[in-house]
């Protein structure tokens, strides 16, 4: 758990947090020369009931806001310090938003320097600090007056972050790893280490992590909570990483340590934004600076007609200078203007939206499931990789599971691809209505080719195969040797078809070993063109009647089992016999000679050596080859 303070500047926040940790968060000369703090402090602090949580101390001074946002995104507990002389100051009320825009709504509020003050000014301040709160998430927030300097009200201090620490929800273990990185720094002996909380996830030592967005890659050697050494962190935990193989200057401020490859950076995303109500108009083209996390990155906000409003979120879209590692669900804060004030924050919606002109949603507040069914939408026939979808809308895996359970009459989930319910359905029409298309325009045909089916799906190769495989599971298709055709589809000649038929069967049968082609059929009384008469064969040859030995020319049945029997007959085992041996065993002629042996060869009949063929043993079935061959035609 981590506790982070906010405040004005010179309000005791350090002092404070020194009273509470025994640590001196101001660590660098000049933060001690000027008395100020500069860049964020850090301090393990043990409560009772609770444990040791982080303490994030940030600067008070306008000009290091930035610096306390960095420190301020990811706590879970706020601890707001108002001096008890001055009361609320303006970057009271600007680190109160901030507090508030980045979704904290649990906290302690502590009255400081209240030894300087007397009974009815402490009053007076109470109530401001009342009408400060009254509309937060701090409003009924411990107010507890202290003094770091006496002691006094540190008991009770304590007492209400033990209060409120037990109030904080605890963080999903079981979730993507994510680091922000606050601090790089290179320590000898050691190499280069950085710090930050764990806003999400594990991670152990002798992990290998990404860096993003640079997108370099380094090894863990070793990791370190609080000053001690540990061999696994967890969320809400600030941690001290060891990395080997990368240098400090590859991993600065904003950077983030991932371990999942789901996380991308994206210059682009999509958000619902909130204008605070006396923030000065954002108009749809306003450069702004865009904080999230650590990172500090500028940009503008694209809002539909009206722009930013107060009070209610506005869906945008968000078009960066930079890269950053972002979330569905992150909070993020927007700065804008010279000197920079904070004028709103939003959260994200999708952080790779993936459309480099991509529109803001039709409304903001689109829950988890709806956002699902949302980018299912977008992505039509591609879908959406469901590995994505925790990075994307923000849930860890286990959520993302019931999510999509939730969408599911709306999506499709197909080998680890989501997709629009839509979208898939249209893809199932079209395959069918390519099959049809040619029942109805070859009726003699078998069915369309597996690849003519698959070319009407826009998804590609792979959404095809699994609708394919549905249809089929269904009932509705049927798939025979990369032949496509409705379940109770079969060849419907006509009468004349019919007749036909019957004639190339006599044809075939009475030409014996020597059959015409295809071609040489269409001119011998049969009244079909070529194509005609190749798709009439076919039809024959699936009805067990011939069988096609080459491209143009088919053979019957029983001139296959003739031959067959005229090789066995003839070829002693073993022995190699070359071509004009066999073409007397076959009684044919050269033209048909080759053709016929490499058929042989193919169904397992001979066998071609160096010298010659040799004939191959008999299959050890009562069944004889001619019944065979039959079976493989149909099956």
């Amino acid at each position: 758990m981590i506790l982070g303070t906010a405040g004005h500047i010179d309000h005791g926040k350090t002092a404070l947090v020194k009273a509470l940790t025994g640590v001196d968060t101001d660590r660098l000369p000049e933060e001690r020369r000027r008395g100020i703090t500069i860049e964020l402090g850090f301090a393990p602090l043990r409560l009772p009931a609770v444990g040791t949580i982080g303490v994030v101390d940030v600067p008070g001074h306008e000009a290091f806001v930035r610096t306390m946002l960095a420190g301020a995104s990811g706590i879970d507990l706020v601890l707001l310090v108002i001096a008890a002389d001055e009361g609320v100051m303006p970057q009271t009320r600007e680190h109160l938003a901030i507090v508030e825009l980045l979704g904290v709504r649990a906290g302690v509020i502590a009255v400081t320097k209240s030894d300087l003050v007397d009974t009815d000014w402490l009053e007076l301040v109470r109530d401001d600090i009342a009408t400060l709160v009254a509309d937060t998430g701090l409003a009924t927030a411990a107010v507890v007056p202290v003094s770091a300097v006496t002691g006094a009200g540190m008991d009770a201090l304590r007492a209400a972050l033990v209060a409120g620490a037990q109030g904080v929800a605890p963080r999903d273990g079981d979730d993507l790893f994510r680091l922000p990185v606050d601090r790089s720094f290179t320590v000898k002996g050691t190499g280069t280490v950085v710090t930050g909380t764990v806003w999400t996830g594990g991670l152990a030592r002798d992990a290998v992590v990404r860096i993003l967005p640079g997108g370099g890659t380094a090894r863990v050697r070793g990791l370190q909570s609080h000053g001690e050494p540990v061999d696994v962190i967890g969320p809400g935990m600030r941690a001290a990483v060891s990395l080997g193989g990368v240098d400090r200057g590859e991993i600065p401020r904003g950077s983030t340590l991932v371990s999942d490859a789901a996380w991308e950076p994206s210059t682009r995303l999509r958000a619902d934004v909130v204008l605070l109500p006396d923030a000065r108009p954002v108009g749809p083209r306003a450069r702004i600076q865009f904080h999230l996390g650590t990172q500090d990155v500028s940009g503008r906000i694209v809002a539909g007609v009206g722009g930013l409003r107060t009070g209610a979120p506005t869906p945008v879209r968000v078009a960066l200078d930079e890269p950053v590692t972002a979330r569905g669900g992150d909070r993020f804060v927007v700065r804008t203007g010279s000197p920079a004030v904070t004028v709103a924050g939003g959260i994200v919606t999708d952080p790779l939206p993936g459309h480099r002109r991509l529109k803001p949603w039709v409304r903001a507040g689109l829950v988890p499931v709806d956002r699902i069914v949302v980018i299912a939408e977008e992505a039509g026939g591609r879908g959406v990789p469901r590995a994505s979808l925790s990075v994307r809308i923000g849930l860890p895996p286990s959520g993302v599971d019931a999510a999509l359970a939730a969408a599911e009459p709306r999506v499709d989930v197909i080998d680890g691809v989501v997709y629009d319910r839509t979208a898939t359905q249209r893809a199932v029409e079209l395959v069918l209505a390519r099959i049809d298309a040619h029942h109805a325009g070859s009726p003699l045909d078998a069915g369309v080719s597996l690849q003519s089916a698959r070319g009407v799906v826009a998804g590609g190769a792979a959404l095809a195969d699994a609708l394919i495989a549905r249809l089929v599971a269904a009932g509705t298709i049927a798939v025979d040797h990369g032949i496509v055709r409705r379940a109770d589809w079969a060849p419907r000649p006509s009468s004349m078809q019919q007749a036909e038929l019957d004639r190339l069967v006599a044809v075939v049968r009475e030409a014996g070993r020597e059959p015409p082609s295809a071609s040489e059929l269409s001119g011998r009384g049969v009244q079909h063109s070529e194509s005609d008469v190749a798709n009439l064969l076919r039809l024959l040859e699936r009805r067990g009647l011939v069988r096609q030995v080459e491209p143009d020319r088919f053979y019957s049945v029983e001139a296959v089992q003739a031959m067959i029997e005229a090789l066995r007959a003839g070829m002693h085992p073993g022995q190699e016999y070359g071509p004009a041996e066999l073409r007397a065993f076959l009684g044919v002629s050269r033209k048909y000679l080759i053709p016929l042996l490499e058929y042989y060869d193919r169904m397992g009949v001979t066998e071609r050596r160096s010298r010659g063929r040799v004939v191959r043993a008999a299959p050890a079935t009562d069944s004889t080859v001619a019944e065979q061959v039959v079976g493989r035609v149909r099956g």
